[in-house]
């Protein structure tokens, strides 16, 4: 019992955290696209120019820039309303940092002035096909009468998007900069951000920051999604340590019944120690014998788990709500440092609960055990 409580714990600690880490990491890469690795924003109410991107063309050119502007918006088609993002872009550099919208134009499909390319959320919500026109209601207002009257501009939807996260897919829209540039009044070469791609961004960043004008900061999209992150690695934490508590219950069947076994068999031992036999040797025996039942669990546990890793990787066995997880096949990803925890736990908790009793063979009152048993 105490094997198959250690091999069932392990097995189940495994695939669990296989499944947290798979989780983990798919929110990563679908974040890491919408979010862009870098993005360079005005501090205040300044704004980027264009002299501010030539000088980072000039300084990173290993990098790709994707300038944009955007604005919160109310969509309407008929009697539905649907809020979200809309952003103006040049679809010929964003398409360099953003594999979704590249993924989506990948034809010979062309968005000219005043078309939309939307997320698939947004389609289904307001039942469009291409070719159909959207009335959009921008946040800012122009004088009309004795009040402001929020701007309104038709665009005409022609292309979808789908990122996997319903969350951007059901919000984010893409125009031609130019476009939205004449909507909201913007003065050519003025955006309101820099979208960058960088495949190492944690160690651009700080390159990045050190030739920004004091009126421009970059900001990573870890750090944007900083408390998601954070909330995803403390669940992870919280379950690595419930699920070791099953191979600690598990390891509690081999205390038990060591200590039994030291109990039959006290009268051996008082006659060992009796003959000679030092008390390590003693010792050595039964935590011996505790490692081999362990050990063996933790041998048998890997490869079930093994088994079960590949079987769920393998086969369709379990299928995931696409728009709220991500992905309709369930991500798995053990990492070594993971896997090695796991290991190193659970050989910890078994030589301690082998320990315990082979430290109480050795505590055998020799002469009260001869002379009474």
């Amino acid at each position: 019992m105490a094997f198959l409580g250690v091999s069932i714990g392990l097995m189940v600690l495994m695939v669990a955290m296989a499944i947290m880490n798979g989780f983990d990491k798919e929110f990563q890469r679908k974040l890491f696209t919408m979010n862009y690795p870098i993005t360079v924003m005005p501090l205040g109410v300044s704004s980027v120019n264009q002299g501010d991107l030539e000088l980072l063309k000039e300084n990173f050119p290993e990098l790709r820039f994707s300038p944009y502007i955007f604005s919160q918006v109310m969509l309407k088609k008929g009697q539905k309303f649907e809020g979200g993002i809309i952003f103006g872009v040049d679809f010929e550099y964003e398409k360099e940092v953003n594999s979704i919208v590249a993924e989506a134009l990948s034809g010979n499909e062309k968005l000219n002035e005043f078309d939309i390319l939307a997320g698939r959320g947004i389609k289904e919500e307001l039942f469009l096909d291409k070719g159909d026109k959207i009335t959009v209601v921008f946040m800012q207002g122009e004088p009309g009468g004795l009040a402001l009257i929020p701007k309104t501009k038709r665009f005409v939807y022609r292309e979808e998007f789908t990122s996997g996260l319903i969350n951007y897919d059901k919000a984010y829209m893409f125009t031609p900069i130019l476009s939205l540039a004449k909507v909201l009044n913007y003065d050519e070469g003025v955006y309101d951000g820099i979208h960058i791609y960088s495949k190492e961004p944690m160690r651009d960043i700080k390159n990045l920051q050190s030739i920004l004008p004091d009126h421009l900061r970059a900001v990573g999209w870890w750090q944007q999604n900083g408390n998601f992150f954070s909330a995803l690695e403390l669940e992870k934490r919280a379950l690595f340590i419930v699920l070791m508590l099953i191979i600690l219950v598990a390891s509690l069947n081999i205390m038990s019944s060591l200590l039994m076994t030291v109990m039959n068999r006290r009268q051996e031992i008082a006659l060992l120690l009796s003959l000679g036999a030092k008390p390590s040797e003693i010792k050595k025996s039964f935590f011996g014998l505790g490692m081999v039942i362990g050990c063996s669990g933790v041998v048998s546990g890997i490869l079930l788990g093994t088994i079960i890793l590949f079987v769920l990787g393998s086969f369709d066995i379990v299928s995931l709500p696409a728009d709220v997880y991500g992905s309709s096949k369930l991500p798995l990803d053990l990492s070594l440092a993971d896997f090695g925890l796991i290991i190193i736990g659970a050989l910890a908790i078994v030589a301690l609960s082998s320990w315990y009793p082979a430290k109480k063979a050795t505590e055998v009152d020799i002469l009260n055990t001869l002379r009474n048993e």
